[in-house]
């Protein structure tokens, strides 16, 4: 069954939230829910949501915690109500007319701290380490686990730092076939059980027709029209070759993971 996110309006631009630089921005939309928005017209740029929405409802779809992805479309006047809009949120929403990227509001939420939260169960730990390498997300360390804790449960946020390849798309089948180089500094990694056994559990999941789904479900308009790959068809054939290549590699990649964690 093909991947259709939901698509609402942007109603009222509530706050700016200014930990990252992508400047994102909690905004209330036409079926009352608030999102956090990642904006394509932030310093990151439109690859971050497609990695955002290709990895994030990968997570969801295998079985991850993942909040809900939904495109948010933006009017640029929505702060004009606001009798002092900040300039750089105005410019910010200047720069992103139309489709964005809404990501659940989870109100409340901490970040996970592996000190003061309960330890995971190692293999849903393992399972996420694993889905990390498969999406070649580089941003889940100690530092910054990008981890939401919320009524007892974690949430997976901010996946567009994954996929970078779509940066260059130099060499994409060796690029698949390579470990990623910060998963050793993975914040679930001390306490994951086995990634191989993750690997056997979670690559069946990640079949063709859900990969091609996901990218067909990317707007045009977040698809760069200078990719080396060639226009929206040709990056969308580019992703799913790419995934398709690394979940097969990953059978190899997970047992490096385990023997250098035995051996540490």
């Amino acid at each position: 069954m093909p991947l259709v996110l939901r698509t609402v309006r942007a109603t009222r631009y509530v706050t700016p939230f200014r930990e990252g630089g992508s400047l994102p921005g909690l905004v209330e939309a036409d079926d009352d829910g608030l999102y956090v928005v990642k904006f394509r017209g932030a310093a990151q740029g439109p690859r971050a949501l497609a990695a955002e929405v290709i990895a994030g409802e990968l997570g969801r779809a295998i079985g991850l915690p993942v909040p809900e992805l939904v495109l948010i479309d933006i009017d640029p006047g929505l702060t004009a109500a606001d009798p002092d809009p900040d300039p750089f949120v105005q410019e910010l929403l200047e720069r992103s007319p139309g489709r964005n990227l809404g990501v659940d509001f989870l109100p409340g939420s901490l970040t996970f701290s592996p000190a003061a939260d309960a330890p995971l169960d190692p293999a849903l730990a393992a399972d996420i380490v694993w889905f990390d390498s498969l999406v070649t997300n580089t941003d889940r360390s100690p530092r910054n686990p990008n981890i939401l804790a919320w009524h007892r449960r974690l949430y997976l946020i901010d996946h567009g730092a994954a996929l970078f390849i779509h940066h260059t798309w130099r060499e994409p089948d060796e690029h698949a076939a390579r470990s990623l180089a910060t998963i050793h500094d993975h914040v679930l990694l001390p306490g994951a059980g086995s990634v191989a056994e993750a690997h056997a559990r979670m690559a069946p999941l990640v079949t063709a027709e859900l990969v091609a789904s996901l990218v067909d479900s990317v707007p045009d308009s977040w698809l760069a029209a200078d990719s080396p790959v060639g226009g929206p068809a040709g990056q969308r054939a580019a992703y799913t070759r790419y995934l398709a290549r690394r979940r097969d590699a990953q059978a190899d990649l997970a047992r490096q993971i385990d023997e250098v964690e035995r051996a540490v």
